[in-house]
């Protein structure tokens, strides 16, 4: 609960909590609340999902493979399940963020929570592929470790312009959160940073799910093989 609620609160009342200035059809506050509820759902979708780790540590997975499930569909549930886990700090954050001063549209607030949602599934996918092609239960821990490293490559925690920019653009968390905040931007960055088209955007968060994807599922063959 701590990186998944606590944090990202914590980072939301430092860098956003009050901040009325405007920023496309929101304030500062609420674009602030959005990148961080979007941290607070990668969070908690690949710790969730870590936990298939675990499963074939302590032997369930010898269980799993046993049963006519397949790969694809075992996806497929952890990723749901992890889904689930992640409504709670969006809620959470969103409701902090409306107590506090976050301002927007009703449709910056709907279409914000639900593309940070369901772009959430993204990363219940990466964790399950962390899992499966590592062994051990540090597995999570490292999966979870490197969403921070994502976080601040994707334009998540501060922004960025120049090289790192460029570079961020290639990174699994900056199409989801440039998604996330899309319908507040339309696509412009902070500082005069440039101008993402949508499109971009999808094609980031497209790549990275057929990649995650395919490895999870090559992990989890691979697993099952050895069994």
């Amino acid at each position: 609960m701590f990186f998944t609620v606590a944090l990202p609160a914590f980072l939301f009342f430092v860098f956003g909590m009050g901040d009325d200035e405007a920023y496309g059809s929101a304030n500062v506050a609420m674009y602030v609340m959005v990148s961080m509820a979007a941290y607070g759902a990668v969070t908690a979708t690949t710790t969730v999902a870590g936990a298939a780790a675990t499963e074939q540590t302590m032997g369930w997975g010898r269980q799993i493979a046993l049963t006519p499930l397949a790969p694809l569909s075992f996806v497929g549930i952890k990723t749901a399940v992890a889904m689930l886990v992640a409504a709670v700090p969006i809620t959470l954050i969103y409701a902090i963020g409306a107590a506090t001063g976050s301002s927007g549209n009703a449709l910056d607030w709907l279409a914000t929570a639900a593309i940070v949602w369901v772009g959430s599934a993204l990363f219940a996918v990466y964790g399950l592929a962390m899992c499966l092609l590592f062994k051990g239960e540090n597995a999570a821990g490292i999966a979870s470790g490197l969403i921070v490293i994502m976080s601040f490559l994707g334009n998540v925690f501060t922004p960025m312009d120049g090289v790192m920019l460029d570079i961020g653009r290639f990174t699994p968390l900056y199409g989801y959160a440039g998604l996330a905040r899309y319908p507040i931007t339309e696509g412009h960055l902070p500082m005069d940073a440039g101008h993402d088209s949508v499109w971009l955007l999808l094609a980031n968060v497209c790549s990275w799910t057929v990649i995650f994807a395919a490895l999870a599922v090559w992990g989890l063959r691979r697993r099952r093989e050895r069994v």
